[in-house]
Order: C-alpha cells, then sequence, then structure tokens
C-alpha cells in the first residue's frame, strides 16, 4: 500500500513496484492498493486496487494525490483478496486504508518509513500549528502499524524527531538495475542525441526537480567551476515541482550551455545509459532517506558525491566506494574540480561501489519476506490482536486527515 504508483514516479513507488513484482514471482500473491490517479494503466502481473482520490494542488506536491481510504467497494473488494499481511509505504491514507483492513481481517500490518514527511510539511506550510498537527496525525498512524520498519538509520532519527518512540527494525531497499554499464551503442546515441563529447567530464543528477534535493548547491558550485575556465557538462535527470525555478537559476548562473534537463526517465536501460556515460553522479541532499539513485549508479560503475553524514551516503567510503564532502558550495566546487582531473580514479571508485554498495532487490525483498514470516508467526503466536477501532474513531482520522489537506491548500 502507497499514495503513490506509476506513472507517478518517484523512490517510494519504485519501491512498491519492485516489492510486489518480485513477491507476484517468487513467494506468493501481492496485491497493491494505492489512490486513483487519471489515466493511469495497470497492465501488471498482480491485481492493482485503485480507490478514488483528490488532487493536492499544491507546488510540493504536484502530480499527486489524496486517496480516500473508505470507500465501500475498495473495502469489499480487498475483503475478498485472501491477505494475510498488510504492509503500508506511507503514513496518510494507506495507514488509515490498512488499520481499517485489519480490524476487518484480523492481519498485522507492517509499515516502511521512506520519507522525511517533516521536510514535506515545512516545505507545504509555514504554520506551526498545523505543522505540528499534522506530524501528530502521522506519528499516531505509524504508532498503531504492528511493526515499523525504516530504510536507514538516518531515517530512523528523523522518525525519532517526528516524535515516535516505539521501536523499528533498519531494512534497506535494493535497485532494480543489474550490475553492469549499459552498451557502447546506447552511450553513443545519448551521446549523439544531446551533444555530450566524451572528452569534456558529464556530471549527472537523476531524482525529483526540488531544491530540497541540493540542487542549489548544484547550480552554484557549477558556476564556480565555469568561472575557472573549466569545462563541463551537467544532465539533470527528473521532473518536479520546482522545475521551472531550476532552470531560471541556471539561466541567472550563465550555465545553460553546460545544463542539459532531460525530463523523467522511465525506460530503466535508457537510465542506465545516462549512467554510463557520465564520470559522476551528484547527489548532494540532506532529504533522501535512502538514497535509491545511489545504489542505481553504482550498478553501473557510477561514483557518487554525497553530503557527508547525510542518509544517502550511509555506508560509503569516502575516497573508496564515493566521495563525501561538507556542506558547502565551496566543498562542491572544490571536489568536482579534482574529480574532472582524475577520471580514472573516478572509475576506479565506481568499480568499488558496484563491488561493495550494490544492493539488489531481489536480496532486499527476499529479506522483506522472511521478515513476513516472523511477523505473522508473532501475530498467531502471541495473540497480537488489537482492540477494534470504533467506525466513529476511524471517521475521526479521515475527517483529520483531509481538514489538514484542505488547510494545507489554503
Amino acid at each position: 500500500m502507497n499514495d503513490s504508483f506509476p506513472p507517478v514516479i518517484d523512490g517510494v513507488s519504485n519501491a512498491v513496484l519492485n516489492y510486489a513484482t518480485i513477491i507476484q514471482k517468487k513467494y506468493g500473491k501481492a496485491v497493491v492498493a494505492t489512490p486513483l490517479y487519471p489515466g493511469a494503466k495497470d497492465n501488471y502481473d498482480f491485481p492493482v486496487q485503485r480507490y478514488p482520490s483528490i488532487d493536492l494542488r499544491l507546488k510540493i506536491f504536484r502530480g499527486y494525490r489524496a486517496g480516500y481510504p473508505f470507500d465501500l467497494v475498495t473495502l469489499h473488494r480487498l475483503q475478498s483478496m485472501d491477505l494475510n499481511l498488510l504492509h503500508s509505504h506511507c503514513p496518510v491514507a494507506s495507514t488509515v486504508l490498512a488499520r481499517t483492513l485489519r480490524d476487518l481481517l484480523d492481519i498485522p500490518i507492517i509499515f516502511t518509513y521512506h520519507t522525511k514527511f517533516d521536510v514535506d510539511i515545512y516545505n507545504a506550510v509555514n504554520r506551526p500549528i498545523i505543522q505540528n498537527a499534522a506530524k501528530r496525525l502521522l506519528v499516531e498512524n505509524i504508532r498503531a502499524c504492528d511493526e515499523v520498519w525504516v530504510v536507514s538509520r538516518g531515517a530512523g532519527e528523523n522518525l525519532r524527531s517526528l516524535g515516535y518512540q516505539g521501536d523499528f527494525l533498519v531494512m534497506e531497499n535494493g535497485v532494480d538495475l543489474t550490475k553492469g554499464r549499459a552498451g557502447e551503442a546506447d552511450v553513443e546515441k545519448l551521446r549523439l542525441k544531446y551533444k555530450l563529447d566524451p572528452a569534456i567530464p558529464t556530471f549527472l543528477f537523476v531524482g525529483r526537480l526540488m531544491w530540497y534535493k541540493g540542487l542549489r548547491m548544484i547550480c552554484e558550485g557549477l558556476a564556480m567551476l565555469k568561472s575557472r575556465g573549466i569545462a563541463f557538462r551537467m544532465v539533470f535527470v527528473g521532473g518536479g515541482g520546482e522545475e521551472s525555478e531550476v532552470k531560471e537559476l541556471v539561466s541567472e548562473l550563465a550555465l545553460d550551455n553546460e545544463c542539459i534537463f532531460t525530463g523523467a526517465v522511465c525506460d530503466r536501460e535508457l537510465l542506465r545509459a545516462f549512467y554510463t556515460l557520465s564520470d559522476l553522479l551528484v547527489f548532494p541532499s540532506t532529504y533522501d532517506t535512502n538514497g535509491l539513485v545511489v545504489r542505481e549508479a553504482a550498478a553501473c560503475g557510477l561514483p557518487s558525491l554525497l553530503l557527508e553524514g547525510s542518509c544517502a551516503a550511509e555506508g560509503v567510503t569516502d575516497g573508496r566506494t564515493g566521495l563525501l564532502i561538507q556542506n558547502s558550495n565551496e566543498a562542491l566546487a572544490e571536489t568536482l574540480i579534482k574529480a574532472v582531473n582524475n577520471r580514472e580514479t573516478l572509475r576506479q571508485i565506481g568499480q568499488a561501489a558496484m563491488d561493495e554498495i550494490y544492493i539488489s532487490w531481489e536480496d532486499s525483498v527476499k529479506k522483506a519476506v522472511d521478515r513476513y514470516g516472523v511477523v505473522l508467526e508473532n501475530w498467531k503466536s502471541e495473540g497480537k490482536r488489537r482492540s477494534k477501532v470504533r467506525p466513529d474513531e476511524l471517521n475521526d482520522i479521515a475527517r483529520r486527515l483531509y481538514y489538514e489537506i484542505e488547510r494545507l491548500k489554503s
């Protein structure tokens, strides 16, 4: 269960897609429950149950919808699907739906914390009263689950900062790119399309084009390189609510000739080609809790430049499996300057990243499925049944959820 799923492209929707695909293929039957998105085409090997939703109409959440988890048709269909465990990946509508189903089916809920929701809340609204109310609602939903997972140690620390005081397990996400670089023909096709000279270093960013991803630091650091007469190209792969503002900054810094915006890339092998043709993934994000793109890059032998102490940098050793910097434009610029003068060293670091930090979704989901068995056994043997949530309580949760959404929109 998640509040986003393809056609929405983000790290969590990708995680849910991989969980469902691998479980259906290897371990049993998977069902995805997610809000309805207009035009969505669900051609998967597993059923996708979509329920009514509304457009959030907020820049920070542009492209996302809020689901209504009490749709009777949806509840009836899910009740009939012989479910034995619920796994929610979002603490909003998805977890409300999971709590409802738990009481109808008497089965446990696992919740995975992927995203720094406090950052999303603060970026969406600057009124502390609303911020605190929204955080309390999230924590209430998370606390109600039977087991809580986080995707990194840093994600767990962030969850604690929201007010969650319960236990959690670190269960890392994987990547769906197998190890290996793209073929030369695919790389050359991209080079020709975007006029990328292999003699000129190419830097890469992959992800949503939002300021909290460290995009301002990237642009201002690149401006320092240009001021020193250093040739380079910067490729931004992805879209997002602040794409136009990022492009404006690129123009203000006179970087239009150096920067390329490709838009979102859904084709995984095309994305592999972007990783393969690049010299370095530049990802100075403090927002991401897991840094899937870092592992994707590693799958293709591409090293990453990351902020020291960030969640994305967990498991990365500076100078061996990646490049770690302090949180400053100057540090980024100086590291990029060293990188362009040592491209062979970058290739060696990329190979080490492939060998040492890569995690496949196959391994990640196997670990999760093994843990599912423990959760189910605990549920049965310990009689771990929660008291039924009264309908008026559920209605109150829904009312508060949509009330907070409307307040954010206003």
